[in-house]
């Protein structure tokens, strides 16, 4: 869906969730297996896979921020050894490999973290040849999305929906060579936060994840 009022904001996730649902529902995909992005992604998720009536789960992926300026993403991590660098960005502004590379190893260990705490350490079912829905709450840049939709990929899933309420313009560019669909309901132009396109944006806590799973 190419929904392009910017002036548009959401009660919640989960009512951004459910008008999502619908969206996804109209496309009558095959047996779609629900993987969400956590933690913002998660209420989001729960509501597509309650009217899809699809299992739901979640992927880890985490976004290298640049030393210094963490918002400032110059990579991501995700599982199954899926590593992203903007090496461009990393040259230009002269950070550091060693600092990049201790980064990214604490992002390791957060990705590991929530895996024990979401999934038990358990291991992914398997994906293979199946169609997986990917949901978070937002993108602005796209990096992390790409780093678990790369994951996806490697598992062997045969189709790639990437779904999300707000996805910027630059993120739906990034994103739509890598996925065989790209759905969202708002597409701004330019991005300042993913908050500013919901009424409530509460952190969504671990406790919240583990209980919507």
């Amino acid at each position: 869906m190419n929904g392009e009022d910017e002036r548009r904001i959401f009660e919640n996730r989960s009512a951004a969730g459910k008008e999502l649902a619908g969206e996804l529902y109209k496309k009558q995909y095959n047996d779609p297996y629900i993987l969400a992005l956590p933690r913002g992604g998660v209420p989001v998720a729960s509501e597509i896979a309650s009217v899809l009536k699809s299992p739901i789960n979640v992927i880890i992926s985490r976004k290298i921020g640049a030393p210094g300026n963490p918002e400032f993403a110059v990579g991501a991590i995700a599982e199954g050894d899926v590593l992203i660098l903007n090496k461009e960005a990393i040259q230009l502004h002269g950070f550091p490999e060693d600092k990049i590379n201790e980064i990214a190893a604490k992002e390791i260990q957060e990705m590991e973290r929530r895996i024990s705490m979401y999934r038990n350490n358990e291991s992914l079912p398997s994906l293979r040849n199946r169609t997986v829905v990917l949901v978070d709450d937002g993108v602005a840049t796209g990096i992390t999305a790409l780093a678990a939709i790369k994951s996806i990929r490697n598992f062997g899933a045969d189709k790639i929906i990437f779904a999300a309420p707000v996805c910027s313009y630059e993120s739906s560019e990034l994103l739509k060579e890598h996925v065989d669909d790209l759905i969202y309901l708002i597409k701004p132009m330019y991005m300042l936060a993913i908050g500013q396109y919901y009424q409530s944006f509460e952190q969504v806590t671990d406790e919240v994840v583990v209980e919507l799973l």
